[in-house]
């Protein structure tokens, strides 16, 4: 009986679409973390607030994507809503590689977030009900997969030739797309649809009621989208690092909140979780801070370990406090709100990363960011947890 939820996870159709997504996510990766900033750079010479633009812009249309998906599903084939995306993201991808001007390259990025979510929305849709803790489980682990092996792959070839590492993720894209046009060609998927009007009159409901939530979550997602345009030309230019150094470095810090998660819940869940949220991005905070000291590497390899366990005990903690502003029988319009709002500090961020470091360095933004993630360690020092359930 024990086995009955892995034979869900392995049926063939499972299989196809999971490969599908792990190809996405690892050009989702490779792209928006590493590839936009030091190819657009490097080889296109092109000006960090070009590339938050970019990255702002792919976030955009990826937003765009998720309102419309249901309208897409309920009257398209699953295979001729997920290959056209995955066709998009491709064709986003090879633009890059030709665009040396700024509004073509802000196009091409949007070209490519319009395939990255419609794969993962389909994967949704195929758990099944009596294995849904299992097959959530073996989701998400393709998709970190995906998300953590693309800008490590990507980083190594960039340090061999940037020709290569477009190619290579070219490929990647193409090779998805052409896995795609195999998924049945069936319309079996029904996901009800809200009018876009009724979607913001709800929005603006839950918002209300969640408004004790909102700094938080908005400073926390726009300083990491700071980060996303400048990490990777910081690393090179201020901590005097290759493309495999930086590799090293993601990986670390990677495997160490990946280490951290499940220790770090459980005595979260013992503890409490305001003193781990802010600890989590106290450290958090500090640790930038510390980087633009311009450290050895030897040191900054630690600087990465401690930014994996900060980040491993923020995330439980996070969640959990979400769960609690989550009405009972509201789950998905709960958790749908809570990704709006995280998602317009993840599309704002980059761009506000960007342009302050075009203007002010690299490493003025990492300080920033730095700063903002002690603000919000602050801001939990204060939050009524009176009012978090279980606490």
């Amino acid at each position: 009986m024990k086995t009955a939820p892995f034979k869900g996870l392995l049926h063939a159709d499972m299989l196809l679409h999971t490969v599908i997504l792990f190809l996405v996510e690892f050009v989702r990766g490779a792209v928006q973390i590493s590839f936009l900033s030091l190819y657009g750079t490097r080889h296109l010479g092109l000006d960090l607030d070009v590339i938050g633009a970019a990255i702002t812009a792919s976030f955009l249309t990826d937003a765009i994507v998720k309102l419309a998906i249901g309208y897409l599903l309920d009257r398209f084939a699953v295979r001729t809503v997920v290959s056209a995306s995955i066709l998009l993201c491709a064709a986003g991808i090879l633009l890059i590689g030709f665009a040396d001007v700024p509004w073509l390259f802000i196009t091409a990025a949007a070209l490519f977030g319009f395939g990255l979510s419609p794969i993962w929305i389909v994967c949704l849709t195929r758990i099944r009900e009596e294995s849904r803790g299992v097959q959530m489980g073996f989701l998400y682990t393709i998709w970190l997969a995906g998300m953590g092996t693309g800008p490590v792959v990507v980083n190594l070839v960039l340090d061999v030739s940037l020709s290569a590492a477009f190619w290579t993720l070219a490929i990647v894209a193409l090779a998805g797309w052409l896995l795609s046009l195999l998924l049945a060609g069936g319309r079996e998927i029904h996901i009800d649809r809200v009018p876009f009007l009724r979607q913001i009159s709800i929005l603006g409901a839950r918002l209300r009621e969640m408004k004790i939530l909102l700094p938080g979550m908005v400073l926390q997602t726009l300083g990491a989208g700071m980060l996303l345009p400048i990490l990777p030309t910081f690393a090179s230019k201020n901590l005097g690092m290759t493309s495999t150094h930086y590799s090293v470095l993601l990986t670390l810090g990677g495997v160490f909140t990946v280490i951290g998660l499940i220790p770090m819940g459980k005595l979260s869940d013992h503890f409490g979780k305001k003193w781990f949220l802010v600890t989590g991005f106290l450290l958090f905070g500090i640790v930038l801070n510390l980087l633009t000291f311009q450290p050895s590497y030897g040191l900054a390899l630690i600087w990465a370990i401690l930014l994996g366990l900060s980040y491993a005990a923020v995330l439980p903690a996070w969640n959990a406090l979400l769960a609690a502003y989550v009405p009972p029988g509201q789950q998905g319009l709960g958790w749908g709100v809570f990704s709006t709002v995280e998602g317009l500090g993840a599309m704002v961020g980059p761009y506000v990363g960007g342009v302050l470091a075009t203007s002010l360095g690299e490493a003025w933004v990492v300080g920033l960011a730095g700063l903002l993630f002690v603000l919000i360690s602050l801001f939990y020092v204060f939050f009524p947890f009176r009012t978090f359930r279980g606490e």
